[in-house]
């Protein structure tokens, strides 16, 4: 029997009133990095425009992990603010997911005030500065890091943890063969290298148990032959699967540092993007470098899909499909196609109340038309040492 689409549906432990989630999205709104009113209105428009989830874009298990000083840390100076946003979403019936993660090579440490970590010793185009290789102990620290970080989400009232193994964020610079270097237990095969990802799972859910629903956003191809791709995405997967420490796979791509566009598809904004950086930026993004790193990928309806069905027919785990949803139809068909979820994000940008006005038969499409002038308007309000997190609208964080 094929869902509906705007039926209730359980995630894990979690009833949501309906399959579609508000997929985060950069927001820009926490200039001391804590919750404000202005992002809590953030995520109470699509509540009250009738999302079943609303999902708190990348929240940061330790201060080296930021993507950029603005970012959240889970720590205890934070978690009132999160309980209130957590708290307000709830009033209007939605319920609410936040990402916990670890930025790893995509961090801005000149921003942040510490050396960003990854798989492999590796510059920089952020900060400029010569990113580490992370050690034994200190993938002891990050992995209780994670554990803490979702011991503070759970306590401060989010429903769902979505943890980011995707767009080149810590966990998946060891994935990619081209970036993770390593001469150690950490490299190798394919099981080598997913360690430190099913670990951080394995530990997050010992930590949580059935309390909340616990699910990964994990890229199926980074679109970059030295990032990470199909068909070992689709092994790992399986591995994930196997471990039974997921209620969910949310299937992304891209790469915040090697093909950020390959995740948005449509319009371009290059003019846009640098006015907002610093001139050093500038100059880079304006080059012919610039304009190689922001590929150009037409935007088509759920563009993903393909890929997708790959990941639907090896495994057996619910899935939430996005990239590129705007129609009523292509909902309906991702769940006729098996997908137990829709993530949206472009689409309630532009327009919040669109579930409601969907559920209510007043509106078969969205109105957004992927000129990406929102990805700018992010890239205006965060920090200006260089951070290309700001193009990232996160459909992932």
């Amino acid at each position: 029997m094929v869902n509906d689409v705007f039926a209730p549906a359980m995630l894990g432990p979690v009833q949501l009133r309906n399959r579609v989630i508000k997929a985060a999205t950069f927001e820009g709104r926490t200039p001391d990095g804590l919750v404000t009113d202005d992002l809590i209105d953030y995520h109470l428009a699509p509540a009250r425009g009738g999302v079943g989830l609303t999902t708190v874009a990348y929240l940061a298990v330790a201060p080296e992990g930021r993507t950029n000083r603005e970012c959240i840390v889970l720590n205890g100076a934070a978690a009132p603010g999160l309980a209130r946003l957590t708290d307000a979403v709830h009033e209007t019936g939605a319920k609410v997911a936040g990402q916990l993660g670890h930025a790893g090579p995509v961090a801005n440490g000149r921003s942040n005030g510490v050396r960003a970590l990854a798989a492999s010793r590796m510059p920089s185009p952020l900060s400029m500065q010569m990113i580490h290789s992370i050690s034994e102990a200190e993938i002891t620290r990050v992995t209780r890091d994670y554990v803490s970080g979702a011991r503070t989400m759970v306590d401060a009232g989010f429903d769902v943890l979505e943890i980011h193994m995707a767009h080149g964020y810590l966990l998946s610079s060891f994935l990619a063969p081209g970036q993770n270097r390593r001469h150690d237990s950490w490299n190798g095969p394919l099981e080598n290298r997913a360690r430190f990802a099913r670990q951080v799972a394995r530990a997050v859910r010992e930590e949580v148990g059935d309390a909340v629903a616990v699910t990964a956003k994990i890229g199926m191809t980074e679109g970059s032959p030295v990032g990470f791709g199909m068909p070992e995405s689709v092994e790992f997967a399986q591995l994930l699967e196997s471990d039974d420490t997921l209620d969910a796979l949310e299937l992304s791509g891209g790469s915040s540092l090697l093909n950020p566009m390959y995740l948005f598809r449509g319009d371009v904004p290059l003019d846009a993007f640098a006015a907002t950086m610093s001139a050093p930026m500038r100059i880079g993004l304006r080059s012919p470098i610039g304009k190689r790193f922001f590929r150009s990928y037409p935007f088509e309806e759920a563009y993903f899909r393909e890929k997708a069905m790959t990941f639907r027919d090896a495994v057996s785990m619910p899935l939430v499909m996005l990239g590129g949803i705007n129609r009523v139809a292509t909902m309906r068909q991702a769940m006729a196609d098996g997908f137990e979820f829709v993530a949206m994000a472009r689409a309630l940008l532009r327009e919040p109340d669109l579930i409601n006005r969907m559920q209510a038969g007043e509106a078969d499409a969205g109105v957004c038309s992927h000129c990406n002038q929102c990805m700018t308007k992010a890239a205006a309000t965060s920090d200006k040492v260089g951070d290309t997190r700001t193009v990232c609208v996160e459909i992932p964080a």
